[in-house]
Parts: C-alpha cells; sequence; structure tokens
C-alpha cells in the first residue's frame, strides 16, 4: 500500500464508562480490555495498518505504560499485526483525568506530530476500511501542504514546505469527522450516548460525485458540519434557556440545515497539520470533540472577530508568516525568482531591479520649512509599525471547514462502534462472534471476503470440551485453554482463555474474561465476568458485572448487579456527586427522540 501522508495518534484513556473492568488502569488499562476475546486496541491498530497507516503512536499515561508495552510484546493478537510495531508515547504530566485537547498541547505530542494526522479512540471498532476515508478526504479537502510528510525524514528540505499550509484559501485541506447512527442496530444498546450535529450541503468545491468503486454498503452522506455538541450538554441548555436557540448567522449564512440528535461522534478524525496550531494557540478548548471540532465548525458563519479570537490570523495570515520568513517557494511569486525579462528575445536591455516597496522614501526640504512630525508623508512608518497596521486592518483569513462522514443506518451495513460501556462490550463482543470463522469461511468454498474481524476458528484448537455439552456454534466464541465440563449449554456468549466452566452450568448472551472460573450449576444470561474472577456454585447471575479478580459466593442470585472487589459498588455510588465517577452521567445523556 502506497504511503497515505497521515499518522496516526491513538488516546488510550481511562474507561470510565467501563470502570467495573479498568478500576485499576495499571493492571488493566481499557486498551487491553476483551473484546471478542482480542484486546481492545487491537481493533484501531488492525484499522489504521489495513488503510496504510503504519505511523501510529498510542498515547497513555504513564501508570499504564508498562502494561501496555508488555501487551505488545507478548499478546498473541497483538504480536500478530504487521511491522513496524507501534510507538508508545508516555507524556510525564499526561493524567487519566488530562482532557483530551489539553492533551494535544503538551510538549511531547506537539514534537511527535510531524505531518496530517489522524486522531483516533483506543475503543473503535470499525468495519469499514478506512481507505474509503481517506479517499474522500483527498478528493474533497486534499492540498499540497501534509502530502507524504509523515516519514519525517530531514534530509529532504521539501518536506517543511509539504507541513504548510497549501489550499487552504479555497477550502481545502479541512478537516473530516466520522458519524454513526446509534439506533435501530443490532448492537444498539438501551441509552447510548449521542451528539447533537447540525450540517448544511457541500459547497462546489467539496461537492464531488462518489466513487463508483466504493461499496453501496459503505456509502455514507458527506456534508459540511456547523453546530456539534453532546445531547447531555443541549438538554441542559434547553432545560436553562426554556427553549431551544439557535443563531441568526447560521440561517442567514445556510438557508436550511439539517439537525440530528441520533448519531454519536466516532472519534476518528482526520486532521490536517496545521490543527496541531490551531490547539496550541486555544488553551481554553478541553475536549477534542466538544470544544476544537464544535468551536472548528462554527468559525465558517460567525462573524470575523470569532475567527480572529479563535487564532486564524496565527494559522492562516501570509503576513505574519512574511514576518516570520515563514513563507515558502510555493507561495512566493516566481518575478522573486526569476529575471522573466532577461529571458526575453525581443528585449536586450537589462532592466534595473524595481524599487523595494519596503525601502525608505526621503524628501529634502529648504531649511526653513518645519515639518510636524504628524504631517510626514513622504517618509514611511516603522516596519514594524506599518507591519501591525497591516494585520489590524486586513481581513481575518477564512478557515476551511470541517465535514461530516454521515455513516449508513441500515441493519445490513458494517459494525462502526465506541465501546465504551459494559453494555456495549457485551452487544458488540456478541455481535462479532457471530461472524463467520476463516474455517468456516474456507469450508464453505466462498468467494466473498471474509471480514477482517473474524477469527481463525469459532472454538480454539486447544480448548478442552467433554462430552455432552451444548454449544451454539454460529454465535459462540471458545478461546484458547478453556475447559468446558460435561453437560454445559453455552449460547450466544463470548468464553476468554483458560476458563474453566464447571458441569451442568448454562450461559447464555455472556461474556467470559480471560483466567474465570465459573463453579457448577451455574445460570448466567446476560452477564460480563471480569479476568481472574470467581463465580461460586449455583450462582444465578442476569445483566450483572463481576469485576476482574473478584468472588461471587455460592449460591448467589443477582439481577442487574455490579460485584465489586472489597464492597467498592456503595463507595462508587456515594462518589458520583464528587466527581468520582462521570460514566453514569455520560451512559444517560443519550436520546432516542427526533
Amino acid at each position: 500500500m502506497p504511503q497515505t501522508g497521515f499518522q496516526a495518534l491513538i488516546l488510550c484513556g481511562p474507561g470510565i464508562g467501563l470502570n467495573t473492568f479498568t478500576s485499576v488502569p495499571a493492571e488493566f488499562p481499557k486498551a487491553l480490555v476483551a473484546v471478542a476475546n482480542r484486546p481492545m486496541v487491537w481493533y484501531v491498530l488492525d484499522w489504521c495498518y489495513r488503510m496504510g497507516v503504519t505511523d501510529i503512536t498510542l498515547v497513555t499515561p504513564p501508570t499504564s505504560k508498562d502494561t501496555i508495552a508488555a501487551a505488545l510484546a507478548q499478546n498473541p493478537y497483538l504480536t500478530s499485526l504487521p511491522s513496524p510495531s507501534a510507538d508508545l508515547l508516555a507524556p510525564a504530566s499526561l493524567e487519566y483525568t488530562t482532557p483530551t485537547a489539553e492533551l494535544l498541547r503538551l510538549p511531547e505530542v506537539q514534537e511527535v506530530i510531524k505531518s496530517d494526522f489522524l486522531l483516533l479512540p483506543c475503543d473503535l471498532v470499525c468495519g469499514i476500511p478506512g481507505d474509503q476515508f481517506l479517499e474522500t478526504y483527498f478528493t474533497r479537502l486534499g492540498g499540497p501542504g501534509g502530502i507524504g510528510a509523515s516519514s519525517g525524514l530531514e534530509y529532504d528540505m521539501s518536506r517543511t514546505e509539504l507541513l504548510s499550509l497549501g489550499g487552504e484559501r479555497r477550502g481545502r485541506r479541512g478537516g473530516l469527522s466520522i458519524w454513526y447512527n446509534t439506533v435501530d442496530r443490532e448492537e444498539s444498546v438501551k441509552g447510548e450516548e449521542c451528539d447533537f450535529m447540525c450540517t448544511t450541503k457541500l459547497d462546489s468545491e467539496h461537492n464531488l460525485p462518489l466513487a463508483k468503486t466504493a461499496s453501496l454498503q459503505w456509502q455514507g452522506v458527506l456534508r459540511k458540519l456547523v453546530w456539534a455538541m453532546p445531547m447531555s450538554e443541549l438538554w441542559d441548555q434547553v432545560e436553562e434557556d426554556k427553549s431551544f436557540k439557535i443563531r441568526q448567522s447560521l440561517l442567514r449564512k445556510h438557508g436550511a440545515i439539517k439537525c440530528m440528535t441520533r448519531y454519536r461522534d466516532s472519534h476518528i478524525y482526520f486532521f490536517p497539520y496545521w490543527i496541531k496550531d490551531f490547539a496550541k494557540f486555544n488553551e481554553d478548548f478541553e475536549s477534542v470533540s466538544e470544544d476544537l471540532v464544535g468551536t472548528w465548525a462554527k468559525l465558517e458563519w460567525r462573524k470575523p472577530s470569532y475567527r480572529e479570537r479563535f487564532g486564524a490570523r496565527k494559522i492562516f495570515s501570509a503576513q505574519t508568516r512574511l514576518e516570520n520568513g515563514n513563507v515558502h517557494a510555493h507561495e512566493r511569486p516566481i518575478e522573486e525568482e526569476i529575471d522573466l525579462l532577461s529571458l526575453s528575445s525581443t528585449h536586450v536591455t537589462k532592466h534595473p531591479a524595481p524599487e523595494s516597496l519596503s525601502a525608505p522614501r526621503t524628501a529634502r526640504l529648504a531649511s526653513r520649512v518645519h515639518v510636524d512630525e504628524e504631517d510626514r508623508t513622504l517618509s514611511p512608518q516603522d516596519d514594524n509599525t506599518q507591519a501591525a497596521l497591516i494585520e489590524d486592518s486586513g481581513p481575518v483569513p477564512l478557515v476551511p471547514p470541517v465535514l461530516s462522514y454521515i455513516l449508513p443506518s441500515a441493519p445490513d451495513a458494517p459494525l462502526v462502534r465506541r465501546v465504551d460501556s459494559t453494555p456495549l462490550l457485551l452487544s458488540v463482543s456478541l455481535s462479532l462472534a457471530k461472524l463467520t470463522s476463516l474455517e468456516e469461511h474456507l469450508a464453505a468454498g466462498s468467494r466473498s471476503t471474509a471480514s477482517p474481524f473474524a477469527h481463525a476458528a469459532k472454538i480454539h484448537a486447544t480448548a478442552t470440551i467433554a462430552p455432552r455439552v451444548t454449544i451454539s456454534r454460529s454465535d459462540t466464541l471458545i478461546d484458547s485453554n478453556s475447559t468446558i465440563a460435561t453437560q454445559c449449554v453455552i449460547k450466544n456468549s463470548v468464553i476468554g482463555a483458560s476458563v474453566s466452566i464447571g458441569t451442568g452450568t448454562r450461559i447464555t448472551g455472556c461474556v467470559i474474561m480471560d483466567g474465570a472460573t465459573i463453579g457448577d450449576k451455574c445460570v448466567l444470561t446476560g452477564t460480563v465476568v471480569g479476568k481472574k474472577s470467581k463465580v461460586g456454585n449455583k450462582s444465578s447471575l442476569t445483566n450483572c458485572e463481576v469485576q476482574d479478580g473478584n468472588v461471587v459466593a455460592d449460591g448467589t442470585e443477582g439481577k442487574g448487579e455490579k460485584y465489586l472487589v472489597g464492597g467498592l459498588e456503595d463507595e462508587m455510588e456515594e462518589g458520583e456527586g464528587m466527581g468520582f465517577d462521570e460514566g453514569e452521567e455520560d451512559e444517560g445523556s443519550g436520546v432516542d427522540e427526533n
């Protein structure tokens, strides 16, 4: 695959919505939580490699660096990924509470960004090939700057120019964000987080026909993003104002806008290189999705003073770059480099170079004339003062738009989800378990391409299955070295590696993570059991969560419960009012209306 010109930054966050399984991030970071028996970060890494992006950096707090580094070197799924392996960056000042936009301003992150870049979450599962989004970006938004600059080789002097601005004044080199529908899908869950988005039709510069090679199943709708915020914040504003308010300037600029409340920002961002400075200059930005992208979407239709307040002049003004000596060859007039008159066959006279506009003009006046300093019209002002006046009086540069790629919502559309809550972890894992394995695909002699998420086999060759065991092979995964005792029934479930299941146990619609032990005659339904945990004999759990390393006593009956180590469930509920747990607020911010 040819070089894409992009590098990828994958943010390995705290996993607040998965706090049952990430309460000790130094030992169990979110990036390594198993989704269909693979570490969560495997899906986004594999997606980048298949797209052709090989310059990948995982950004994580220092407390989780060693654990993730060990997994990259030892986990069989992560070691099977192509070379080169991803780099691991752990800025010293990065904490789990650091906002994402502030993360981009950290010196270590600023230094690692050397080209146009992808900003991705570690919990992304995307069944649509990334090269389709790349093609959309290059045809609609691509420009001279940033192309082929991701390798960062210093001997190529033109690489600095490739990183510079290119095409922004014509609306090129903007941004691309990907959005997916959250309702009416197999993997949809109740109360899933949603975002509010307003879009309008594309400008003629970006309104190009879709590629005929792209599958109709994968084709979404491309529109210009003009307003975006979390639904939770929108509801707060509506409750405070007792109405839904919209700016008149938005309606004056775009007579027709489309508002959507059932979609969610996937946090797949194709960013141009200048976004690095945009995040750096605006120290008030906290969230990338809400502050950085949300503000960027408004820059096109708000007043010029709004653009200037957020650094448009600093980033895009040619005069500012002229003062800094940062004007590149492709932006200089050709007359400054080549004497065109000397190349003419009809002119032999060598013309003197034109007088510089910045050269001082002096006037000799008679000694009897007394000139007031304010009337010296023939003498130039100081160069810096003149540049300042030009900067103050000149128009504020326009900012290229950010486009939204709205994915199809048909039931048979490819899976695209962020796995950032326990219900989503369960639903996405069970959806992936239904995919045809490579073994079954080859046996059927199908000519179609197997899913990139398909496992080699539904039941690993090293798993031990006793006689008289009923397993629904079409929708069940069993990983290596697991032991299933006799008279067990397993349907539509995901069983991790080295799991032990006792005699007569029934498991339906569950996720059992690596190293867990399930006792005899247990009944588990819709339950997620963490790593190295134990469920006692004759227990009955429905829609429950069992924390990593926890022990559930024999004969326990629970429905919708969280079983945490040391009885932390009550403490966490008390801590919600003190900002200890933000996951509940996030999970309840979605809506199903409109």
